[in-house]
């Protein structure tokens, strides 16, 4: 049975100041997938990740989100993606509860005191929904930005660097929520991740992006099999040039 590929990508380029970011991207992330975006900083992306969501517009290739071509159709798949990209902002004086019922509303989702509570409990921060933002730590802070990407219950998820600043037991949790949102609601995850290790616990798919280039997408079983010492040793070869 074949496999719907929700993101796709197709020798996409970016150019910011006439220097190319992004060169020949492509991608393919198949429905319901953790799919883990890993490279060295500066490589490229978040800036693909702003690409998929419409946010930037590509010099050229094409980008086809749940079969809408993007940006063009940037409209139609609003309400279908979350997100975190780069430092989550909100506003600070206002409490965790207000900071979601505002994202709700601009969404034109209910905004329920339960959906709202619903979403604070399963990042852990049930108990401090009517504190000022301004009282929290930036792990806090992070998990607050995680409720915002998933309390409209989106089909994608796209979370750039989604464990800063939280510490063991939270990258725990967030670990286990994503992996239910994916097994449970067939919701397709990216993470982008400088922690090898994190990713390599999270996903199942694997792009690496060297040079604004994914140079390849393999699933984590056929990584472990292919490279003795896992994820690491792959990354590293895909980064000095090697047969990978």
């Amino acid at each position: 049975m074949s496999v719907e590929t929700i993101i796709k990508l197709e020798n996409v380029v970016k150019v910011f100041h006439n220097l190319e970011v992004i060169h020949n991207c492509n991608m393919n992330v198949p429905k319901g997938a953790i799919y883990g975006f890993v490279g060295a900083n500066g490589a490229g992306k978040t800036t693909i990740l702003k690409l998929i969501m419409g946010l930037l517009n590509p010099i050229s290739g094409e980008i086809t989100v749940m079969g809408n071509h993007i940006p063009a159709e940037r409209h139609k798949i609003l309400k279908k993606i979350g997100s975190i990209i780069e430092t989550p902002i909100f506003y600070d004086h206002l409490s965790a509860e207000e900071n979601l019922r505002l994202h709700l509303e601009y969404m034109q989702v209910p905004a329920t005191i339960e959906i709202i509570q619903a979403a604070l409990h399963k990042v852990g921060l049930n108990g401090v929904g009517t504190q000022s933002v301004d009282r929290f730590s930036l792990g806090m802070k992070q998990r607050l930005g995680i409720a915002r990407a998933i309390i409209h219950e989106p089909e994608i998820l796209l979370l750039d660097e989604p464990i800063n600043g939280l510490d063991p037991m939270g990258i725990k949790e967030m670990r286990d929520l994503f992996h239910s949102l994916s097994q449970e609601h067939n919701m397709t995850i990216i993470i982008s991740s400088h922690i090898l290790s994190e990713i390599e616990n999270i996903a199942d798919l694997i792009g690496i992006i060297v040079k604004g280039q994914i140079v390849k997408e393999l699933s984590l079983k056929e990584i472990q099999n292919a490279f003795p010492a896992g994820l690491e040793e792959y990354f590293f070869e895909a980064m000095n040039g090697g047969k990978i």
